[in-house]
């Protein structure tokens, strides 16, 4: 059984009326699959949340989330259900980037390396979908700070993906290596190294992210090895 059926048996399960947010009283104490199932759910819950953060969900905020995620053949109705049960749904963003958050780091333990990369790929993807209408809200930036906070990363992590990825923020090429301002050349070139690895198709494949989401990466590569650049240029001159 795929996971689009399980997901589309756990919204039949709602009776007419509740929120999409009782499939997680549903799904508690379920097994790993199911637990698959509320994870995908407040993923797309997320971004309905996201797209909506500024008062309105555009068309582009929509293509935005297909280009983001892959969803198979005949089973785009059930995310477009997701989607739209989120949006009308009483329970905040809060409510479901905690959910999302709660199967990395349980108990607020510290998140291991690999975690923190899918945390930080999903911010970038709601990044994109804040940025899919062509401006960047106030109330965009304030939603997603609290949620990067909410997954356990940190404000100098948030700065650096609002760097890489917003035109108009400010871009401290320290901010977008996501280092100290008084890091050394040394520390500097270790980060950006690690962030040029990280953001390779291969490794990002390897963590689970979705084609599309990796052909977004080219976009943050470019502002790496500027910031890089500024950085090693400046010590030069």
């Amino acid at each position: 059984m795929s996971i689009w059926t399980r997901i589309a048996e756990a919204l039949a399960a709602l009776t007419r009326g509740e929120p999409l947010s009782m499939v997680f009283d549903r799904l508690r104490g379920a097994p790993a699959p199911d637990r698959s199932v509320g994870f995908t759910i407040a993923v797309l819950a997320l971004c309905a949340k996201m797209a909506k953060a500024d008062g309105q969900v555009t068309r582009d905020e929509v293509r935005a989330v297909h280009r983001i995620f892959t969803f198979p053949p005949g089973e785009e109705k059930h995310a477009a259900r997701v989607f739209n049960l989120a949006r009308r749904d009483v329970a905040g963003f809060d409510f479901y980037a905690r959910k999302v958050a709660a199967l990395f780091n349980p108990g607020g333990r510290a998140l291991c390396a690999d975690d923190h990369h899918v945390l930080v790929d999903l911010l970038e993807a709601l990044f994109q979908i804040a940025l899919a209408d062509g401006s960047y809200h106030p109330g965009e930036d304030a939603f997603l700070a609290h949620v990067a906070g909410v997954f356990g990363l940190d404000e100098r992590c948030f700065r650096a993906v609002r760097a890489r990825l917003v035109e108009d923020a400010a871009r401290d090429p320290h901010d977008v290596l996501g280092i100290a301002h008084d890091a050394s050349l040394a520390e500097a070139r270790a980060a950006w190294r690690a962030l040029v690895r990280d953001t390779h198709p291969d490794t990002m494949i390897g963590r689970g992210v979705p084609p599309e989401a990796v052909k977004l990466a080219e976009r943050r590569l470019v502002a790496i090895n500027a910031a890089w650049k500024e950085i090693s240029e400046r010590e030069a001159a």
